[in-house]
């Protein structure tokens, strides 16, 4: 039993994945059909980095890997959960202006996502919340945690790479998704 003088420990989640279990996962799907180009290497290794933690198991880490790869602005807006994401207060006005911001800014990595986040809760006077869910929405195509962060950041720099899939980037997507709002 630990006293109450001594310190807490605390256990970061163990990630399990790696740039190999990320590839064989994309050669499964369809996704990568090709020897992957030193490139495609390094995102696999950035992706089992900033998703691994985040997937229990190999089922879940290839869910993730989906969001990436399909992207269809008019199936995200039949489902049920997207129209309880965008009836809450200011979702539109938040998908509007980080349209604006994606439009005119460079590609999105995690400093750019931090400085798209700050503009926004500075315009809208949101709380992160309310921020976060339509711009998850939007981008990774579905509401939900902080996992769904680390998808949107992938995006752009997979977008860039021959993959057999080509992936849609974060400009491409709000576009799709704003055009198939309205």
């Amino acid at each position: 039993m630990a006293s109450a003088n001594q310190p807490r420990v605390s256990v970061d989640a163990v990630n399990p994945w790696t740039a190999t279990d990320v590839a064989a996962i994309l050669r499964e799907r369809g996704w990568l059909t090709t020897d992957p180009t030193p490139e495609v290497d390094a995102w696999c290794a950035h992706a089992a980095a900033i998703l691994g933690a985040h997937a229990a198991d190999r089922a879940a880490l290839a869910e993730l890997l989906a969001l990436i790869f399909h992207y269809d602005a008019q199936e995200i807006l039949a489902r049920v959960q997207t129209h309880e994401v965008l009836a809450r207060y200011a979702a539109r006005d938040v998908l509007r202006h980080l349209a604006l911001l994606l439009l005119e800014g460079a590609p999105l990595n995690s400093e750019r996502f931090k400085e798209i986040f700050a503009a926004l809760k500075e315009q809208l006077k949101l709380p992160g919340r309310e921020m976060l869910y339509p711009m998850r929405l939007a981008l990774a195509g579905r509401p939900g945690d902080g996992s769904l962060d680390r998808v949107v950041l992938l995006l752009d720099d997979a977008a860039a790479l021959p993959f057999a899939v080509p992936v849609k980037s974060t400009r491409a997507r709000i576009l799709e998704f704003c055009a198939a709002l309205t």
